[in-house]
């Protein structure tokens, strides 16, 4: 039993991941399973009348051990997965999933926290917060239902962990299997910067020449750059194929199958719960509360985009025959043709970006915005961690520690692509308090040598200053009881606080101080700055409309009764929406794992635009203030937002914040579509 994994040892209080051997997990999470199930049986088994202190604070922190526990262990099989590693969570998944189902649907439990929800107008703000929310949790859960349809509930959450775990790994799998030899007399298109990348990428698997992977800091701008548009149908299709059966693991990783036993399992789940369908399910909790709602706004901005994207493939398909290109414009042309375009049009090429935009100058960035608008200080320090490549920081704020910061920000094998935020342990003030502990997550192609600089694209810069206000969220936070902590609120507020802190990344005032060419120390020409911010929104209706067909697709999947073709489904909704068939779904639904890798985003991925309505709208605070980093503003934004948590209905919270609903007039000016 390794003592580390639930008693961390590490430089400011991190897990020494150096002690840790994949051997550890198994023993350690069953034992602490098993100490969790006994304290919530204590918990449910309590002879005396429930209270707030014996119930609903008591299941507050009954799980911490197995929480740290499980925390660290994800997070390595997040970052650093393997054959051990994946093998461990399709054992974990059905466990973990047993166990949540048994608390969550413990009918003594349901009647204790009843008890203590029918006196809440006696309790703190705090206290009557999380009772109602582990009150609705379990109402959810379905602790309220018979106990044959409590059975049948727990053995339907079973299995969806069985297969949201194996459509992740499937995923994965045919990310990380799949390479594409790039020949030398093939190269035509393709920047020195991103030829390093490649031939890294190669070195990395012990092979030679250049290769294009399916991380997207690779394939996104090899499909801008390449003159070869038969080599670009390759490496497109292969990306598109991810999951499908026809990628690098063939039909040992096909998701179609999952896909359909999820969401008939999900709309099952929902019937058995009383609702409707699954949407009303999913909804009920966040602020859109219906799927009507969700569509209604997805729709206002569906069409200006639709028209936009429209417009432009026009022109794409004209520049293409230009050309002796034969037939439509391709999914696999499209980006190749925009770029060119942007540079046409905009007298822009992001080649002339990249010296200016290191991964440490933009790290700098980052962390001088916090500090301009939150007061926030930031001190590296060493510590064991995953990969020599991951780095730490400890937070503070007039001396004070405020919390530890951990940024793995390179692609390599075995990391699951994409980017994200996530939290090793969560702020509290139970007893002594605890500090969080934050991490992000990244994919960006690693420098060609060791030594020299890492070069992002706009959009790798956009991701850093994104999942770092996600950070800011877990940083920030300043309440008593860690499921309220950070980022646990509603799914269509969550993305807020990332997405307003895009922002500043576009402001001269940033840009000025850290964008430097690498070599001279030069800051970034503002007419460059001003050509990329023109073309930033030239593709405008693309990125819309890639998006838009997959929260739409979401949202149709999970309406009504469960499609028995889901890719009929999809098919047919496209078709209505008249989408540009050049314009595939951001996430194809075999590979679309915000929805089917877990359930947080089912039913939910519409939120990253309903979050952005804020966002905008949030931006225009500042800008009304005449100061992007307006001390009063920021001050309002974190005691209002930042630092609530789910401490408050999230309506509420902004309505604090912004003494008005937000409309989405912002969202369409700011992304070029009004």
């Amino acid at each position: 039993m390794n003592p580390e994994l639930t008693q961390w040892t590490g430089p400011h209080g991190l897990p020494r991941f150096d002690l840790i051997a994949d051997a550890d997990f198994a023993p350690v999470i069953d034992a602490e399973l098993a100490r969790a199930e006994a304290a919530v049986e204590a918990i449910a088994a309590n002879a005396a009348p429930a209270d707030f202190v014996n119930t609903v604070a008591a299941m507050e922190t009954c799980e911490e051990p197995l929480d740290r526990a499980c925390g660290v262990f994800y997070t390595l099989a997040g970052v650093a997965s393997n054959p051990a590693r994946e093998a461990l969570q399709r054992d974990l998944a059905p466990k973990l999933s047993a166990y949540s189902s048994t608390v969550m649907m413990d009918p003594r439990l349901f009647e204790r926290v009843q008890a203590v929800s029918d006196a809440v107008e006696a309790l703190p703000v705090e206290d009557a917060r999380i009772t109602e929310l582990q009150l609705r949790a379990r109402r959810r859960s379905g602790a309220g239902l018979p106990p044959e349809d409590r059975a049948r509930l727990a053995a339907i959450n079973e299995r969806l962990a069985v297969l949201t775990t194996q459509f992740s790994q499937n995923v994965l799998t045919d990310e990380r299997d799949f390479v594409l030899p790039i020949p030398d007399d093939r190269l035509a298109g393709l920047p020195d910067w991103l030829l390093g990348a490649m031939r890294a990428a190669a070195r990395e698997r012990g092979l030679t020449g250049q290769v294009v992977t399916l991380s997207r800091s690779l394939i996104v701008p090899f499909l801008e750059l390449s003159e070869d548009r038969a080599l670009r149908e390759m490496a497109f299709r292969a990306w598109a194929a991810r999951g499908s059966g026809a990628g690098a693991g063939g039909a040992a990783t096909d998701n179609r199958g999952l896909v359909t036993e999820i969401l008939s399992l999900r709309h099952e789940k929902a019937r058995l719960l009383g609702y409707a369908d699954f949407a009303a399910y999913r909804l009920e909790p966040e602020m859109a509360r219906d799927a009507d709602r969700v569509e209604d706004l997805l729709m206002q901005v569906w069409r200006p985009a639709v028209a936009r994207a429209q417009k432009d493939e026009v022109a794409l398909t004209e520049m293409l025959q230009a050309e002796g290109g034969n037939g439509p414009l391709e999914a696999w042309d499209w980006r190749h043709y925009a770029a060119r375009r942007k540079r046409a049009e905009h007298d822009f090429d992001p080649d002339l970006l990249k010296p200016y935009l290191t991964l440490d100058a933009m790290i700098g960035a980052v962390f001088d915005t916090a500090q301009r608008l939150f007061g926030l200080e930031f001190t590296p320090f060493e510590a064991p961690l995953w990969n020599p490549d991951v780095r730490a920081w400890q937070i503070s704020r007039d001396g004070q520690p405020m919390a530890v910061f951990l940024g793995d920000y390179y692609a390599r094998p075995g990391k699951r692509s994409g980017a994200w935020c996530s939290s090793l342990q969560p702020q509290h003030k139970i007893g002594a308090g605890q500090r969080p502990i934050v991490v992000n997550v990244c994919n960006f192609t690693p420098p060609d040598q060791p030594g020299a600089p890492a070069f992002l694209s706009w959009d790798d810069a956009r991701t850093l200053f994104h999942e770092f206000g996600h950070a800011l969220h877990h940083i920030l936070s300043d309440v008593h009881w860690p499921s309220i902590s950070g980022t646990s609120v509603a799914l269509d507020f969550v993305e807020l606080p990332s997405q307003l802190y895009e922002h500043w990344l576009s402001q001269p005032q940033v840009l000025s101080q850290h964008a430097r060419h690498y070599q001279t120390g030069e800051p970034l020409p503002p007419a460059l700055l001003d050509r990329l911010l023109a073309a930033d929104k030239a593709d405008a209706g693309f990125s819309t409309v890639e998006y838009l067909e997959s929260a739409l697709v979401d949202l149709a999947f999970h309406r009504g009764d469960a499609p028995a073709d889901p890719a009929a489904r999809q098919a047919d909704l496209l078709a209505q929406l008249g989408a540009p068939p050049a314009i595939p779904l951001r996430h194809d639904t075999p590979h679309f794992s915000h929805v089917f890798s877990g359930s947080h985003y089912a039913s939910g991925y519409y939120s990253y635009m309903w979050s952005e309505v804020m966002d905008a709208d949030a931006f225009a605070a500042f800008v009304e203030a005449g100061d992007i980093f307006d001390p009063e503003t920021a001050k309002r934004l974190e005691s209002a937002i930042l630092s609530r948590g789910g401490s408050a209905q999230a309506d509420d919270l902004w309505i604090e914040f912004r003494e008005r609903m937000p409309g989405v007039g912002p969202l369409l000016e700011g992304r070029g579509l009004s």
